[in-house]
């Protein structure tokens, strides 16, 4: 793990220009350029609160605040688990250069759509004033929330990137894998509105854990669980291990594979 961190930080130059040339790739050709950072989660935001509130009757003071604040660090997990995944395969030329650093690619996926989710707190920000929901104190865990949530994205990542050169079923699977976990994560719903008997399993799931985080820090104005963020620092760290030492492990078997 030690070495993998030497290295990344050695070619931090190399990831710096790799984000930036990613996200100006990303909208190029586009009229509204970098605006859609903005407004494509306000879409998706349109959607769900027109299907969830309306139509099917949650009922959440501020729903639309509530989803939002949920839905954004969502959009940064899933699509750095999208498009890290398969950043080893499709760097083809990149990976079998023999100097190359190939651990960059996933970093650079990861960290160009956590640009793009901190791009949006602003529009965030104004959005829960405008509700009058407010900001308050409980921001000051927002710092530990994202670095955690940032640990256990890498940790995933790397792992998963790492497998789907030698199992390319994974990258079809996680699209797939991602929708029902989206619906199993209370990003549309408050754990309230979860029947007792199950409130246990969904608080099994680490999303779960970390996406109450950020409903606490945002939207309830208040410490988030204690016992739950040190339980997701305990995975987050685990899985960062695994995923680098797997990563690390087999690194250079990827070339002669791609």
């Amino acid at each position: 793990m030690e070495r993998h961190l030497k290295e990344l930080y050695r070619h931090r130059g190399l990831v710096q220009s790799l984000v930036v040339r990613e996200l100006k790739a990303r909208y190029r050709g586009s009229f509204l350029g970098f605006l859609w950072t903005f407004l494509n989660p306000l879409l998706l935001l349109a959607v769900y609160a027109l299907v969830f509130h309306f139509y099917l009757r949650i009922r959440v003071e501020h729903y639309a605040g509530f989803m939002f604040v949920g839905l954004l660090p969502w959009i940064w997990f899933s699509s750095s688990l999208l498009e890290g995944t398969v950043s080893i395969t499709s760097g083809g030329s990149l990976v079998t250069k023999v100097l190359f650093p190939s651990q960059v690619l996933p970093m650079v996926k990861i960290l160009s759509n956590l640009a793009n989710y901190l791009l949006s707190l602003p529009i965030l920000f104004l959005f829960l004033l405008g509700m009058g929901v407010g900001l308050s104190w409980s921001l000051l865990w927002l710092p530990l929330v994202l670095f955690l949530h940032f640990l256990f994205i890498v940790g995933l990542v790397l792992l998963l990137s790492g497998v789907n050169v030698f199992f390319r079923d994974v990258q079809h699977i996680l699209a797939n894998l991602l929708t029902l976990w989206f619906f199993l994560t209370p990003i549309l719903y408050p754990l309230s509105q979860v029947p007792p008997s199950f409130r246990h399993w969904v608080l099994c799931n680490p999303m779960a854990q970390i996406t109450l985080a950020y409903h606490d820090v945002f939207f309830y104005h208040r410490t988030p669980d204690v016992r739950l963020l040190a339980v997701f620092a305990a995975l987050s760290l685990v899985l960062l291990g695994v995923g680098m030492t797997f990563f690390e492990r087999y690194k250079e078997t990827f070339a002669e594979k791609i």
